[in-house]
């Protein structure tokens, strides 16, 4: 049997021939059969003709679709379909030189042909089909028999072609591991149906087929899955203690063949995953494309994946600024690594230092300006307040004042959803530059509007974005939650009722893109942050993915919030109003700006206590300036009960 399997698959060049040898062998039989029908059951000698150049004909026809080149083992509906016509071409060609040669040339009567041909295409189409069949069964059966490999039992969730390629492609690989047992699917018009010998089971099944097949895993593939679905199917994999594997689409299989090594565990940034994001690439083109563009923070996690994508749309060159040499340096060599090389520009600068920025923008005279430089972290922050201000808020000054001096088109800033109702020095700070930024455009357009000859104004264009925590930045909840479960544990998490938002970097700057190209000027954008995280819940499917048990193989423990941290995010102020947007899932907040030379005198005071280190007095400055900044879990709580004093005392 073995060498059964060596004759037949092992020697590539000997079986293709050997496959058409037994082709060829089929239509002769049908052939004879066919005339053997025709003539009731008395074989004509004239016959002979008919066989001979048929079979000449059936040669060159196979050799030109070359179906016996065809992996059988791998034969699908496709092949099926090719045999079909193949046959098809055959007879026709036949027929037409039939017709010219033996009737007009030799004059030899070619009546009932037309039946013979009939007869033997349903014949040859058929003992055709059926021998694959019987080969690739026989081949299956070889491949049981011979590699004596104990499998694991998975499912399959989806039931779509791409679901069923990988069903065929584990079972025709010889020793795989994997044994797949039925198909997981939401569609009622599939469940309780067989595909290919599986059935199509709800959800509600896992539990049951769990219990009686021993299920180990469920292979999820990335092509035409229904979210909603597949993130209900993987929680209650999670719940059961199945494993869940990411199979890459068909078009990354390594020669037509899916790997072990290109299968992926399940990710909890797969099961965050949302609907995909519509926008608008054609505005987003004509707003870039042939620009000078500059972003700042070009280093960090956000303004890396502005780099990517911006340079996706043609621009003329993009300017990476960032104070973080190593980092900028990775991002350029994966850059050069690429298609963008040549449309790169690296300036290494701190946006505190006025005379550096006013150099780059002398050099490269960027058109649109995306600053995404910025301190984010709560606890350091609140530590480190006078750093939080000169870069969140004198930085930001030093960027929008100098755009305007080279009168850029567009200056947008990334902000974060900490600025709504801050509790600490982070949001705060941020909330500061949004306030500004917004004077400064309604500055520009009051100048621009009472200007005896508006052409010649100024018409730099202030937007700013605002949105919550991204999926895998830098320092974020997830990549530290893997580390401490990699370690053994504990996993900490601050308080069991804190919630937060989430959204994928590349979601992220794609609105991020989209609200640059919308925007007039003056607006907060708002970004559709989806469901609110339970971050304890986040937790403990971190633990279960990792096919551990929380509580018993790795603890969850709550450390208390940390300075200035909220139970929960916000995105809008009471007082705000929304409006909305072509793109639903941009929306515009619309508050009343402060004038330009009151928050400039306020920020100019701030600088000052900065300047001399009054810290206390400086944050007292803030929650001046922003009267719902009430710290919490803060070492600046006591300036809010000053704060209260003093005006009940006034």
């Amino acid at each position: 049997m073995i060498y059964l399997k060596n004759l037949l698959f092992q020697d590539k060049f000997h079986s293709r021939w050997l496959i058409l040898v037994i082709d060829l062998m089929v239509v002769l039989l049908s052939l004879w059969t066919s005339l053997y029908f025709k003539n009731r059951l008395q074989f004509d000698p004239i016959s002979l003709y008919y066989m001979l150049f048929y079979c000449s004909n059936a040669v060159l026809v196979f050799m030109i679709m070359k179906i016996h080149t065809c992996i059988i083992r791998y034969s699908n509906t496709r092949d099926m379909m090719r045999i079909l016509i193949t046959v098809l071409a055959s007879n026709v060609t036949f027929l037409l030189f039939y017709h010219l040669f033996f009737a007009f040339y030799l004059k030899i009567d070619v009546s009932g042909l037309m039946d013979v041909l009939l007869i033997n295409f349903f014949i040859t189409s058929s003992m055709l089909m059926c021998m694959r069949i019987i080969i690739k069964d026989v081949f299956k059966y070889i491949e049981t028999t011979s590699y004596k490999v104990e499998k694991e039992n998975v499912l399959i969730y989806g039931s779509t072609e791409p679901s069923i390629l990988i069903k065929n492609a584990l079972e025709a690989q010889k020793g795989f591991i994997l044994n797949v047992q039925g198909f997981i699917d939401t569609g009622v018009d599939r469940i309780s149906k067989c595909i290919e010998q599986k059935q199509v089971y709800p959800i509600k099944s896992i539990d049951m087929l769990k219990k009686r097949y021993d299920i180990k895993s469920m292979l999820i593939t990335s092509e035409d899955i229904k979210i909603d679905g597949k993130r209900k199917a993987v929680e209650k994999c999670i719940e059961l203690g199945i494993k869940v594997i990411v199979v890459p689409s068909s078009d990354q299989w390594i020669n037509g063949k899916p790997n072990l090594n290109q299968f992926k565990d399940l990710k909890i940034e797969d099961l965050l995953e949302r609907k995909p994001i519509k926008i608008c690439n054609e505005h987003i083109l004509d707003d870039i494309k042939g620009k000078r563009i500059l972003i700042t923070g070009a280093a960090g996690s956000i303004g890396s994946e502005l780099v990517r994508q911006v340079l996706m749309y043609s621009p003329e060159f993009v300017v990476l600024c960032d104070r973080a040499e190593t980092p900028l340096h990775d991002i350029q060599m994966e850059i050069e690594d690429g298609l963008y090389g040549n449309r790169t520009r690296i300036f290494i600068a701190d946006i505190q230092n006025s005379g550096r920025i006013k150099t780059l923008f002398n050099l490269y005279r960027p058109q649109i300006v995306f600053h995404a430089a910025a301190y984010k972290h709560v606890p350091m922050m609140e530590n480190n307040p006078t750093e939080a201000i000169l870069t969140n808020v004198w930085g930001t000054k030093i960027l929008a004042d100098i755009s305007i001096e080279f009168n850029v088109e567009k200056f947008i800033m990334i902000s974060t959803d900490k600025a709504v109702r801050p509790t600490n020095i982070m949001g705060a700070s941020k909330r500061i530059a949004e306030m500004y930024i917004q004077s400064l455009n309604n500055l520009l357009f009051e100048e621009h509007f009472f200007n005896s000859d508006p052409s010649k104004g100024n018409q730099t264009r202030f937007i700013t974005t605002r949105f919550g925590n991204v999926l895998g930045s830098n320092g974020s909840v997830i990549p530290r939650f893997k580390a401490q479960i990699e370690k053994g544990g504990p996993v900490t998490v601050t308080h069991p009722d804190i919630t937060r938002y989430f959204m994928t970097i590349p979601e992220a700057v794609q609105l991020v893109l989209e609200a640059a190209v919308m925007g007039n000027g003056g607006e907060i954008f708002l970004f559709d942050m989806g469901e609110p995280v339970k971050i304890a819940d986040l937790a403990a499917n971190m633990i279960k993915m990792a096919g551990l048990v929380p509580g018993k193989d790795i603890e969850i423990v709550y450390t208390g919030l940390r300075p200035g941290e909220k139970l929960y995010e916000e995105l809008l102020n009471a007082e705000e109003e929304v409006i909305p947007t072509y793109n639903k899932d941009i929306k515009i907040s619309k508050n009343i700006p402060v004038s330009y030379a009151k928050i400039n005198n306020l920020i100019k005071d701030l600088l000052e206590l900065n300047l001399h280190n009054e810290v206390d007095l400086m944050v007292s400055k803030m929650k001046t300036i922003l009267p719902d900044y009430i710290s919490n879990n803060s070492q600046y709580e006591k300036l809010d009960v000053k704060l209260i004093d003093k005006q009940m005392v006034n």
